[in-house]
């Protein structure tokens, strides 16, 4: 794996190719709020119909779904040390309508 830059972000991202597919990878476990979601957004600007982000959280970020689901599908994972690993992948439909500025949350409506 390969360490890269992304813009936006405040945790290192790496990436990795293997069988054609690009894979983006950052970990936010140890994170507070807003900075998984604020990596995320930056994290899903890369993605193409080619490529998959994982994020290591220490849990499903349930606030950043709806924002993203007409672009993106994610499948969660709970890992056994208890955080949650998240796959995103682009709609190969998506209509781009994600906006990446919003990538904070406030009030009770958001679930980091």
């Amino acid at each position: 794996m390969e360490k890269i830059e992304v813009i936006g972000a405040s945790v290192d991202f790496f990436k990795s190719i293997e069988n054609g597919l690009t894979t983006y990878h950052f970990d936010t476990s140890k994170c507070a709020p807003p900075e998984p979601m604020v990596n995320a957004m930056a994290g899903l600007q890369l993605l193409d119909e080619n490529s998959q982000l994982v994020m290591i959280n220490h849990k499903s970020p349930a606030g950043l779904f709806p924002r993203i689901e007409q672009d993106f599908t994610f499948d969660v994972e709970e890992l056994d040390n208890g955080f949650a690993k998240v796959v995103f992948r682009k709609k190969i439909d998506s209509k781009n309508t994600t906006n990446f500025t919003q990538n904070s949350c406030s009030g009770s409506g958001c679930n980091h």
